[in-house]
């Protein structure tokens, strides 16, 4: 039986018997990966029609070259014979590839120890990712615990970490996020104030863009705006750090040392954060007005000043009460996601990029989830 074209540089193999229970398969031609290759099923078949065989015999004289493509057809043949019970013969192949299969069967298969490329559905996914959610959960709590901790042990003096540390996090965490926090906030109050004038041109009611502007920015845009720039920049680059420490072992040396990674690492990202964040939001919240200001100055002849004192009657200290405690949450929640994906991270560098998206999914989750309910908790204070 033939299973490839014959040819001087053509890799075939025919099956030949079966003489006394034995059968031999020639073999010839060039075996490379660069070219066609026959089929061991054919091989499989062939046995599986010969009943009477017993063993299996190879002659390879006419091989012309070979590779490891000749050593996985020939242990795809094995295989075969091995699940039929038909002995095998390697005496008549080349000495290196009988070394190679000897060195290949030296150390056996582990049972699922190949990958499955079964498809689980829909509704098991969505259970999946629903309890990792939960179990996410649990872990962002227990840590926040852990770093509420090295807080208090920072408050009696006892916390170790570098000022250098805290002052650099805060420099990475402030004032570098000034350019994106500035046309990002911008650009949305732009939006704001453009769709409200639309809006309320229709009532002739132009001036009060500077109410819709000023109290969605104060109260919350600037806050969520702010948390959610940090969560793709700084959150990312403390995951990114802290996976990075990960892999070379850096966290378990200051371990090894005595120094907890929770005060020495996170403590001070997260000290930087939630001092941070409130700061940008106030900031976002004057360049959302701007933005709002600008569009009624172009597309609603109001002036400045008009909308800058409306803006002004509109806001009060509650309102930017509110933005300053979200804002503040939402720091807290950007620096826990970070640093808890950081220190998660396994030990390859694909870990270090799966911390990094995990890290932000994770803070614009939990940043949407607390907004849900701070605005509950001040609707229901009275804020």
């Amino acid at each position: 039986m033939e299973h490839a074209t014959k040819g001087a540089e053509m890799a075939g193999a025919e099956l030949s018997g079966p003489d006394h229970g034995r059968a031999t398969l020639r073999l010839y031609g060039a075996w490379s990966l660069q070219r066609d290759l026959p089929d061991p099923g054919a091989v499989q078949a062939s046995l599986e029609a010969m009943a009477d065989v017993k063993a299996l015999g190879f002659q390879a004289d006419a091989i012309a070259a070979w590779d490891s493509a000749l050593v996985s057809y020939l242990m795809d043949v094995i295989d075969a014979c091995r699940a039929q019970g038909v002995e095998v013969d390697n005496q008549g192949l080349p000495e290196g590839v009988q070394g190679l299969l000897k060195l290949a069967y030296a150390v056996p298969e582990r049972k699922g120890a190949r990958r499955k490329a079964d498809r689980s559905s829909f509704l098991e996914r969505l259970g999946n990712d629903a309890i990792d959610l939960v179990r996410s959960s649990g872990e962002i709590v227990e840590f926040f615990g852990e770093a509420t901790i090295a807080f208090r042990q920072m408050l009696r003096g006892r916390a170790r970490f570098r000022a250098g540390d805290l002052w650099l996090s805060i420099e990475e965490a402030g004032a570098d996020a000034l350019p994106i926090i500035s046309l990002v906030s911008l650009l949305v109050g732009l939006i704001l104030g453009y769709i409200g004038i639309q809006q309320l041109e229709q009532f002739g009611a132009k001036l009060f863009v500077a109410d819709l502007v000023g109290l969605a920015t104060v109260i919350q845009m600037g806050a969520l705006i702010t948390a959610i720039v940090l969560a793709g920049r700084t959150g990312a680059a403390f995951a990114a750090q802290l996976g990075t420490m990960q892999v070379n072992e850096e966290i378990d040396a200051l371990r090894t040392l005595g120094v907890s990674p929770m005060e020495f690492l996170v403590l001070p990202r997260l000290i930087a954060l939630i001092l941070m964040t409130p700061l940008l939001a106030l900031y976002a919240n004057l360049m959302g007005i701007l933005g709002g200001a600008l569009v009624a100055a172009i597309d609603a002849d109001l002036t400045i000043t008009a909308y800058l004192v409306q803006t002004q009657q509109a806001i009060g200290l509650n309102h930017v009460a509110q933005g300053l405690i979200s804002a503040t949450v939402y720091g807290a929640i950007v620096a826990v996601s970070g640093c808890l994906r950081g220190m998660q991270c396994g030990r390859s560098a694909s870990s270090v990029g799966l911390a990094t998206t995990s890290a932000v999914v994770t803070s614009i989750i939990f940043i949407v989830i607390a907004a849900a309910v701070l605005t509950i908790i001040f609707e229901a204070v009275g804020l």
